[in-house]
């Protein structure tokens, strides 16, 4: 099935949405070069220079001692006394970013957690109260402000009772705390400290997966957090966050991506569902302005995104897919696990355990995850089931 739409420009594009028509693209090789372990850093680090030059942009360098940390709210009880609510607020490049942290009452000790952003408040994760409405933009909303009718309005997405209850602690903050996602020409949010970007500076993802950073900095100082064991997780634009967010730091010990599409985990080079020029053409501030010059030019990338997902290498990686989700590519995704698999091999682990893309509902989970779910483009309790078995194996029983 090929779609119909219009480009910006007003000119008819045609968007493929049949497996079968799409042409066999020929992906770089993420091991050029590569005859040892000992080399690998260095491809690493010319991959990562690409994708940052070329699509993301760089972001700027940060001194983690100026975050200031106030605590306007005490801690309080949740969950019916199963979970404890805190929301530190943390300065950060002259933004107020407001974090949700909900951990298990039963353990002392510091827990592993996921990490990741919400799309309009942190009041729409849970229905409690006692959450603090944002007081920044938000989207789809009268006036673009948050309100008391909002609350719990996206809670099926984050399965918060399950993650708690399994021993880990949910960290969400709202991404518009960090960076609005409309193009306000980088007047707001961290942009507005440090300028107007040039071509190869940070685009809205990249702020959005810098401020992922900036809340690990603090994480590694809450007693009640493991930060050694931190998940960065993310859905659809935001999935797209949480690849960048692993490839640039380290420090993440594993990666979802949910449904997480076009300058995520599918792979540019098929041109199935949205495209480099869509998505640069309805969302100019995402990336960085080089991004641009491979609109409908993606056989002149110098990489496809199974080199974005090799970043995280040998870090655990997931990605997720939905049958429905056309418009993501899910045997792109999956295609694109796959291509990053020999990095994962090569470094020593098992990657992705299988050679062909796996039933809808039957997840397989080697250092490289994948599922295809049944349903459209969403975050589910199925989708939360995986990661939390996932996390099991690779993360919660991990040595510190």
């Amino acid at each position: 099935m090929i779609a119909m739409t219009t480009t910006s420009e007003g000119a008819p594009r045609k968007f493929q949405y049949d497996d079968a028509k799409v042409a066999d693209v020929k992906l770089p090789n993420p091991l050029k070069g590569v005859s040892d372990t000992a080399d690998w850093p260095q491809r690493r680090a010319e991959i990562f220079a690409m994708l940052e030059d070329q699509m993301f942009g760089k972001a700027p360098t940060f001194d983690k001692a100026s975050i200031k940390v106030t605590r306007e709210v005490a801690d309080k009880s949740m969950l019916d006394g199963a979970a404890i609510l805190s929301q530190p607020i943390l300065q950060i490049a002259g933004c107020k970013v407001q974090l949700m942290i909900v951990r298990p009452a039963n353990i002392s000790g510091a827990v592993p957690a996921f990490l990741g952003y919400n799309f309009r408040g942190n009041h729409t994760v849970h229905e409690d109260p006692a959450i603090a409405l944002t007081q920044g933009w938000v989207p789809r909303t009268k006036n673009n402000t948050a309100t008391q009718e909002q609350r719990g309005l996206s809670a099926k997405r984050w399965a918060i009772n399950e993650i708690t209850k399994r021993g880990y602690a949910l960290v969400t903050v709202y991404c518009g705390d960090i960076d609005p996602d409309f193009h306000d020409k980088f007047k707001n949010g961290v942009h507005a400290a440090y300028g107007v970007p040039a071509p190869n500076q940070w685009g809205t993802i990249a702020a959005w997966a810098w401020g992922l950073s900036r809340i690990l900095d603090y994480l590694v100082n809450e007693p009640a957090i493991d930060a050694k064991k931190v998940i960065v997780m993310g859905h659809s634009r935001l999935g797209k966050t949480s690849l960048w967010a692993g490839a640039s730091d380290p420090r993440f010990a594993a990666v979802i991506s949910n449904n997480s599409g076009c300058g995520g985990a599918a792979l540019s080079k098929r041109r199935f569902g949205e495209t480099v020029h869509r998505i640069n053409s309805s969302f100019p501030h995402w990336f960085c302005d080089n991004f641009k010059n491979y609109n409908n030019r993606e056989d002149k990338l110098p990489f496809d995104q199974h080199m974005l997902l090799a970043l995280v290498a040998p870090r655990p990686l997931y990605v997720a897919s939905a049958e429905k989700d056309l418009w993501a590519d899910p045997h792109g995704e999956f295609l694109a696990a796959k291509g990053a698999d020999p990095v994962y091999r090569f470094l020593g682990t098992d990657g992705l355990p299988t050679e062909d893309m796996p039933a809808i509902d039957e997840p397989v989970h080697g250092r490289i995850g994948y599922h295809i779910r049944s349903g459209k483009h969403d975050v589910t309790l199925y989708d939360w089931k995986q990661y939390l078995a996932f996390a099991d194996k690779h993360i919660k029983k991990a040595s510190n």
